[in-house]
Order: structure tokens, then C-alpha cells, then sequence
């Protein structure tokens, strides 16, 4: 049982989870040993309330395909106990990240001082450049 949220859970049998061999440098044991994990977890068939459906479909991440299914790879770690821990972890971030509603922006006015300050720099650069000209004797 995967513990999204307090009241958000996820049962083991919804997340897929695949043993691999591990990509890059490592030596024989890399050949040998199935270390890095690969987890498959499908969305719209998953037990979420219907608001993390949502939002998770709506995300534009290259780590969810088109038919909704989130796809992870850990291979960081020499064992497949802590790619599996860091698969689960990886997931639960990106379901946590997915339900954060961000504030909206209230746009504000610039103050009097700022608007002061920016013509006071502006009149200055104008008397610079106006000196730049040739002088006549």
C-alpha cells in the first residue's frame, strides 16, 4: 500500500513493478544482476479520486504516455530493494506535484517611487547622450 495523502492510498496491485538489468558502466555483476526496476502505473484505471485523474492527465510529462500510464526508471542504486523505494518515491512526487495548485497572479501597479526613480534614470541617460554630439568652437 502506496500513502499518497492522508486519505489518498494506493494498493500494491495497481503499480506495476518490472526487475531489469541496469544500464551503464558496472562491471560483470551489471550483466548479471537484475537491479534497476521499472515501474508502470496506469491512471485511468487506478483507484485516485477522479481531481488526481485530472490532474495528472493534464500534465505535459514525457514520463506519461499518451494512453495514460506513467512510466518510471530507477537505476541509480546497486540494489533493486532501494530502485524500488526510489521508483515508489519518484511516483508519489510526481502524483503530489501534479495536485498543487498554483496561486494565481494578481497583477500589481508600479510604485511612485519606482516610477520616479525610472525617469529620473531616463532624463539622466538623455543629458549623456545628448553630450555625445560634435562641439562647436
Amino acid at each position: 500500500m502506496l500513502v499518497i495523502s492522508n486519505n489518498v492510498h494506493l494498493p500494491d496491485a495497481e503499480i506495476e513493478l518490472t526487475a531489469i538489468r541496469a544500464q551503464g558502466a558496472g562491471g560483470q555483476n551489471v550483466n548479471k544482476v537484475s537491479s534497476a526496476v521499472h515501474l508502470r502505473f496506469d491512471i485511468p484505471a487506478s483507484s485516485l479520486p477522479p481531481f488526481y485523474k485530472e490532474r495528472l492527465l493534464a500534465l505535459r510529462d514525457s514520463r506519461i504516455t499518451s494512453d495514460g500510464v506513467i512510466i518510471l526508471k530507477a537505476q541509480q542504486y546497486r540494489t533493486q530493494e532501494q530502485n524500488r523505494a526510489d521508483a515508489l518515491e519518484r511516483l508519489t512526487e510526481l502524483i503530489l506535484s501534479a495536485i498543487k495548485v498554483e496561486k494565481k497572479r494578481r497583477p500589481t501597479k508600479p510604485t511612485l517611487g519606482s516610477k520616479k526613480r525610472r525617469l529620473e534614470t531616463k532624463a539622466k541617460r538623455g543629458s549623456i547622450k545628448a553630450g555625445r554630439g560634435k562641439v562647436d568652437f
